[in-house]
């Protein structure tokens, strides 16, 4: 039923309005009052009181109200609607119309299948064929039929989420056709341009040449689409892209979690102009990783929804080096380079505790996803099975060459492949082979697909043992085929070996873009069980299938495996909609929008002479919600009438007193609460006390060993060395400090004398973790045999002393060690020294193995500002330092001869000035030519 330009959409109950005179008759009508029987003893007093006198009609400005408002009622109900829409159809030619059936249409499906099924009726009502045919649909029957056929097809269409491929369905179209002029040619489309970017359909559509043509579209907001997220340091930023930039939006977006959750929340915010803009969700590390998808709130389409998997997570890295940091020299650390490359992709982690054997287990109680280790060497023995058991659960460890690495032990479990002792130097004075470039990297590796590498050269590295399996074990190689990056699986997890070094001593890899890049996708690999980044192509099943609603369903229908291969990014198609691929153990998310996308309008200049019109339903308002609106107020009008005739507002008034009164005593009583008291925390420890006492001056340190007459002589030769240091320096020390390696704290001191018994009790393995982690931060330990043996060697004699000094350094990760060569600063950092005596002059000083020369031109920079972490000796310094009470010496020389012990001091001098200098006095020596070169 309509009249003009209104329509009610169930006319039949307008009929309902005749009953409008009862209903006046009835609000008319007062009930009559129940009979009361009047007790005979009260009716005296029921005479004096005044009778309440009630009318027996109610007023009829009250009565009309009511009326009105069941008229209102009955309208609403009846739902009228203004909707001026009418069109005809060309019948010269058959009724061609082509839907565009994409994510975009899933929120006004309906009203475009109300647009079609008018089309539809009409062509029904002109008595013409009709083609149908849908965009986005796997295959296209557009031959004109019948119109019951048309409206069953239109019935059983639904929109895909996938973008249209309107080329085909047109070639479709103008196959059907053949020939024929269509007479109306409709166009329903979603005016979004294809993502490829051409756009061939537009021109077929107007070589059809139809007699109307019409474009039929939405006047609603566009859509909006995501079109890519990053997991960043503190936040995920996930973009979208829209097509309607006139003004500016801020939509909500939600993360949900693999239960559907709401876990986070964020806004992405488009400013006037703006087609791509971006926003955050801010959440911890661990909340983060648990995103499963992020939605538009308000927003029902597959463009609205951002699947997630696996590779979207933040990975968890622990970081170990075996060098201290020096913070001074950044960019010698060895793990610079790797915390710059990393910090943009994944939550870097660095130990609290020096000590390995306390670090690595309170880092693997965090679950990191990989472990990064550059240069060590060795691990505290106890640690190696909790690394192996942390691996073959799922975790990636990461490896990097150096010296310490070149001088382990070749049978370390945790290398992927069997090591040469010792590193190769390519390159110099010293070396037959040139510095080699890379080459092309392996078609199974997952750095397959990145750029060739150029400009990157290696002039060292440690070899791995030719075997079988080492060329599938290798990632990368150098051009001459040795292995680069070589890795192997250990139960569900991995370990992956750098050959070179993490900083850019022994190669420019570190500062070079592919260093970043293969970092990324190493870590990349650590997955909890997912697919993402693959070394090899996968053909993974669909798992779970997004719908054009924007929901997650089991539903595969005729979806494909999904193909993946190294350096190919896949994309949603009819074969493989948007959706999980995989298993419920591990899958990846394929999205509708590849990253970066950019939605634009349909550029429909090739269509030339066309009419636009909006779908049905775009001018059509209803009046229901006005009228039941309306209808209310005439409620609570009527309902406030009432109330003030009853009297019920004036009671109100009277009980709000007392209300008032009681607010006001409990203001009142606030300030007695008494506050809750502060908690303080007691963080202090025993030794704590000691700690303090050390820290107003430099002591020298000795370890106490539990041989009396050896920490005697320790402690008193540290005494005269203080001494000496005290009338010959402008260093004053404190009282020499025996430490107890087990449990005292070992930073404060620069350097910590120890003297090898072979009769004082093996330390324990904690013990020896201290001093080793008491190394890496930057310390140094003087070990003294005092046997004046001159080797180091495992072969022949040795004094149960050195005996007992190989076993403490067995479970020691220590670098390479040389005697102090003659141009060290060592041998200049106070006195002009050539030798090292003590109360024996048969020992060199072992210090750690410079670089060498060959490989840099001028003295190579280190980090730790050069200071040996080890020095090895067995001249009995302590044994010529040693004074009694008077400052005579305790022990004579071998051979007697006061210039060997006045020799001795010097050497102690040097040493202490070495450790609190550094290699200032080696950057002294380049002064002259410094000055040469500025010409001054």
């Amino acid at each position: 039923m309509s009249a003009l330009s209104f329509a009610f959409l169930n006319p039949w109950l307008l009929a309902a309005l005749v009953a409008l005179p009862a209903i006046w008759w009835l609000l008319r009508l007062t009930p009559p009052k129940p009979v009361v029987e009047v007790f005979p003893p009260l009716r005296i007093l029921a005479g004096i009181v005044k009778r309440e006198e009630t009318p027996s009609k109610s007023p009829w400005w009250l009565t009309l109200l009511r009326t009105l408002m069941a008229a209102l009622l009955i309208l609403a109900i009846a739902d009228p609607v203004f909707n001026p829409r009418a069109r005809s159809l060309d019948g010269s030619g058959p009724l061609v119309i082509a839907i565009d059936n994409s994510w975009a249409t899933a929120e006004d499906w309906e009203r475009r299948v109300a647009t079609a099924e008018a089309l539809i009726a009409e062509a029904e009502d002109t008595g013409v064929p009709v083609s149908i045919s849908f965009t986005a649909d796997r295959e296209h029957d557009a031959t004109p039929a019948a119109p019951e056929l048309a409206r069953t097809r239109l019935a059983a269409a639904r929109p895909q989420p996938l973008s249209p491929d309107r080329d085909r369905a047109v070639t479709a179209i103008a196959a059907a056709l053949d020939g024929t002029r269509p007479g109306t040619l409709a166009f329903l489309t979603d005016n979004i341009a294809p993502l490829s970017g051409d756009d061939p359909a537009m021109a077929k559509l107007a070589a059809l040449n139809a007699a109307d043509l019409r474009i039929v579209e939405a006047e609603a907001d566009a859509p909006i689409a995501f079109n890519g997220a990053a997991n960043g340091a503190d936040a995920m930023t996930v973009t979208a892209t829209r097509i309607d930039n006139d003004a500016p939006l801020t939509t909500p977006i939600t993360a949900y979690d693999a239960r559907g959750r709401s876990i986070a929340t964020g806004a992405i915010t488009f400013g006037e102009g703006d087609t791509v803009a971006s926003g955050t969700l801010a959440a911890p590390f661990e909340l983060r990783n648990d995103f499963a998808r992020i939605g538009l709130d308000g927003a029902a389409n597959a463009g609205a929804a951002l699947l997630l998997d696996d590779g979207f997570r933040r990975r968890r890295v622990a970081l170990l080096s075996g060098e201290a940091r020096d913070l001074s020299q950044p960019l010698l650390s060895p793990l610079y380079y790797i915390n710059r490359a990393l910090s943009p992709y994944a939550d870097l982690v660095d130990p609290n505790e020096a000590d390995l054997a306390v670090a690595i287990p309170k880092l693997l109680e965090d679950r990191p996803s990989v472990i990064i280790m550059a240069d060590i060497g060795r691990l505290p023995e106890e640690t190696y099975p909790l690394m192996r058991r942390w691996i073959e659960n799922g975790g990636t460890l990461i490896r990097f060459a150096g010296p310490r690495l070149a001088a382990a032990p070749a049978e370390d479990p945790l290398v992927p492949v069997t090591l040469r002792q010792g590193e190769r130097a390519l390159g110099g004075a010293l070396s037959w082979s040139d510095p080699q470039p890379l080459a092309d990297y392996p078609a199974a590796s997952p750095f397959a697909g990145m750029r060739k590498p150029e400009g990157i050269l290696v002039r060292r590295q440690v070899l791995a043992e030719p075997t079988a399996d080492l060329p599938e074990r290798t990632w990368a190689s150098l051009a001459d085929g040795t292995p680069l990056v070589t890795t192997t699986t250990e139960g569900s997890g991995r370990i992956v070996l750098f050959h070179v070094s993490a900083e850019a001593t022994w190669s420019n890899l570190p500062i070079s873009g592919d260093f970043v890049e293969m970092l990324r996708r190493t870590v990349q690999l650590s997955r909890g069980g997912g697919v993402g980044s693959t070394e090899t192509a996968q053909i993974l099943n669909p798992y779970r299938l997004l719908n054009a609603d924007g929901v997650l369903t089991g539903e595969i229908g005729a979806a494909r495996p999904l193909e993946i291969s190294a350096g190919a990014v896949p994309a949603a198609s009819p074969d493989n909609p948007p959706g999980l691929y995989g298993t419920e153990d591990g899958f990846t998310a394929l999205n509708l929008l590849p990253a970066g996308t950019e939605l634009r309008p349909l550029d429909r200049t090739a269509l030339g002479a066309y009419r636009a019109e909006p779908l049905i339903g775009t001018e059509t308002w209803s009046l229901k919600p006005w009228l039941f609106t309306l209808a209310l107020f005439l409620l609570l009008a009527d309902c406030l009438i009432v109330l003030f005739m009853g009297g019920a507002l004036a009671a109100l008034r009277r009980a709000r007193r007392p209300a008032l009164a009681a607010l006001v005593i409990g203001l009142a009583a606030l300030p007695l609460l008494d506050p809750v008291p502060q908690a303080r925390a007691d963080d202090s420890r025993p030794g704590d006390e000691k700690l303090l006492q050390s820290l107003d001056k430099t002591h020298l340190a000795y370890v106490v060993t539990g041989d009396a007459e050896v920490d005697r002589i320790s402690e008193r030769g540290l005494a005269g060395l203080t001494d000496f240091l005290t009338y010959r320096t402008t260093l004053e020390p404190g009282a020499p400090a025996g430490v107890d390696i087990a449990s005292d704290e070992l930073s404060v001191y620069p350097i910590i004398y120890w003297a090898i018994s072979s009769s004082a009790p093996m330390p324990s393995p904690q013990a020896i973790s201290r001093i080793d982690a008491y190394m890496r931060a930057g310390g140094t330990v003087l070990f003294d045999t005092r046997d004046q043996f001159s080797t180091l060697n495992l072969s022949g004699a040795t004094s149960p002393n050195t005996q007992r000094l190989q076993d403490i350094l067995a479970n020691l990760d220590i670098p390479p060690l040389e005697p102090v060569p003659v141009d060290h600063v060592l041998t200049k950092a106070f006195y002009l020294l050539t030798n090292f005596p003590g109360r024996f002059n048969g020992s060199p000083l072992w210090i750690e193995a410079q670089p060498a020369s060959d490989e840099q031109t001028g003295r190579p920079a280190r980090s730790g500002d050069g200071v040996s972490p080890i020095m090895i000796t067995g001249n009995d310094f302590a044994g010529a330092w040693a004074i009694d009470a008077n400052g005579a010496s305790l022990l004579p020389t071998v051979p007697p001869d006061e210039l060997q012990r006045e020799h001795a001091f010097r050497a102690g001098v040097n040493i202490m000035m070495y450790m609190l200098t550094g290699n200032y006095k080696a950057d002294q020596v380049h002064v002259p030519a410094l000055l040469e070169r500025l010409g001054q």
